[in-house]
C-alpha cells in the first residue's frame, strides 16, 4: 500500500490518499477517508481509468476540482 498526500482544493491542507494493489487479483483500490470516497479498479479498466475517476469523483468534489485529482491518481494508479 502507498500513501501519498493531496490538496482536494485550493489553499486546502493536504489530505492522504491510499492506493492498494492486488497484483494476484489484478486490481487496486484508491480511498480518500476525509471524502469519504474510494474506487475499485481492476488491470482492464487502466485503459478508460482517467474518466472513471472523473465520473466518480464528481460525485464528492466540485467540478473544478475533479479534473486535477483525477490525472493525478490516474497517474499514480499507473506507477504502481
Amino acid at each position: 500500500m502507498k500513501i501519498r498526500k493531496v490538496s482536494v482544493q485550493q489553499n486546502s491542507t493536504q489530505q492522504n490518499v491510499y492506493i492498494y494493489e492486488n497484483k494476484k487479483e489484478q486490481y487496486i483500490v484508491v480511498a480518500i477517508p476525509s471524502l469519504e470516497w474510494s474506487i475499485h479498479v481492476t488491470y482492464d479498466d487502466l485503459a478508460n481509468i482517467e474518466s472513471r475517476l472523473q465520473q466518480s469523483l464528481a460525485n464528492v468534489l466540485d467540478e473544478e476540482h475533479v479534473l486535477p485529482l483525477a490525472m493525478k491518481l490516474a497517474q499514480w494508479m499507473r506507477e504502481m
